[in-house]
């Protein structure tokens, strides 16, 4: 009974999860569908459209991803696969994550590029790409590390 409990409770945070995760892609990515209607689309260079259109196709794999834990649920309700709900949304949270990192980073190289200059673009791009990989990776490998190590008996507080 407990696992089946640990994995409504793991469902539950997942499903949190993604309703923050998918309300930001949808936003983005349709920001991103809106960009050619605009009079100042024709006036961008081939590289910034060819830019603009993988940007917007890692938004819309991002999308894609993100939402198919609702469709899985939607299957498979009732079917008794929670437990590979779990496994599979956690798998398409997270390669969804990624993408939604790389969308939000082609989108500052865009701008900037287009607002200010193609090597504006790349810094944005870097700096964007350093921040997603610094806070959202770096940052929780070295906090795992830290809980690791401080559960080992020879770093703990009592063998001192």
């Amino acid at each position: 009974m407990s696992d089946e409990r640990a994995v409504d409770r793991n469902w539950n945070e997942l499903l949190q999860e993604l309703r923050v995760t998918q309300t930001g892609l949808q936003i983005l990515t349709g920001f991103l569908v809106t960009l050619p209607f605009q009079q100042g689309f024709s006036g961008l260079g081939s590289r910034q459209v060819l830019l603009y259109l993988v940007t917007l196709g890692v938004a819309i794999v991002a999308t894609v991803l993100v939402l198919a834990p609702a469709s899985f649920h939607r299957l498979l309700f009732r079917q008794q696969e929670k437990e590979w709900l779990v496994l599979a949304g956690n798998t398409c949270a997270r390669e969804g994550l990624g993408l939604s990192a790389a969308a939000v980073t082609g989108v500052a190289w865009l701008l900037f590029d287009v607002v200010l200059s193609p090597l504006a673009g790349l810094v944005a791009a870097g700096v964007a790409a350093a921040l997603f990989i610094g806070v959202w990776w770096l940052v929780p490998v070295v906090a795992r590390r830290k809980s690791t190590l401080a559960s080992t008996p020879e770093h703990s507080p009592r063998s001192s």
